[in-house]
């Protein structure tokens, strides 16, 4: 079993990268009224869940302490969106760099899950060049 410090790296991921495409969801849904985008965002996020409830990975919302995380404090970065456009931005990027942190610690936790997680992160950046020609509907 891998060590507890590792598979806090993991659901960490998993949640931010979750998170974040339910924010992706949710703004095509809503604001952009793109359903092509909020399906595909919706389907990652489900593979995503997925991936995170098998068998050998349960184990790493077991070793979740987000009461001790050094990174849980708000900061001025955080509370900064100018606009709908900026948050679709930024939850995107969100998402693409925890998949990546999740390809990299799977090639010790699970190596044959890398490629899935390397196929989801390139169509994320798909996603994104999608998302980056929205217009928002009034």
């Amino acid at each position: 079993m891998p060590e507890k410090n590792i598979l806090r790296v993991i659901d960490v991921n998993f949640n931010r990268a979750k998170e974040g495409l339910r924010v992706v969801e949710d703004l095509a849904r809503f604001v952009f009224e793109n359903d092509p985008l909020r399906r595909q965002a919706r389907r990652l996020r489900h593979n995503l869940d997925s991936l995170a409830r098998e068998k050998s990975l349960k184990t790493a919302v077991l070793s979740r302490d987000s009461r001790n995380d050094l990174g849980r404090e708000v900061d001025n970065w955080e509370i900064k969106r100018k606009n709908v456009e900026q948050l679709l931005y930024v939850n995107i990027q969100r998402v693409k760099e925890s998949l990546r942190v999740l390809e990299e610690t799977f090639k010790i936790v699970n190596p044959r899950r890398v490629p899935l997680l390397k196929k989801m992160r390139y169509r994320v950046y798909n996603l994104e060049k999608k998302a980056l020609c929205l217009k928002k509907v009034s």
